[in-house]
């Protein structure tokens, strides 16, 4: 899938960067968060069913973050062709 930015403005570009930074690092806390508790719930309680449970939704989310990374490089290397500096 080809991600077309050439008809957004490079203002519109640089806020889509900011906002994809900001969910970057948001998704990442998140999760960690998420799977750190898991694990600490799977080795320390005897009824770790439900640990088991988010510490899967926690890893299935970190199929999130690649993308979010491909979609930041492809509004870089646009606003770079562009001239605009990153």
């Amino acid at each position: 899938m080809k991600i077309d930015l050439s008809n957004k403005t490079s203002t519109q570009l640089r806020s889509n960067l900011n906002l994809i930074t900001v969910i970057i690092v948001a998704l990442l806390i998140v999760i960690s968060f998420l799977i750190g508790i898991s694990i600490y719930g799977i080795t320390t309680r005897e009824d770790s069913n439900s640990f088991i449970g988010t510490l899967v939704v926690g890893i299935s989310c970190l199929g999130t973050v690649p993308l979010q990374f491909i979609m930041r490089k492809a509004i870089k290397k646009e606003l770079k062709s562009r001239g605009e500096i990153v």
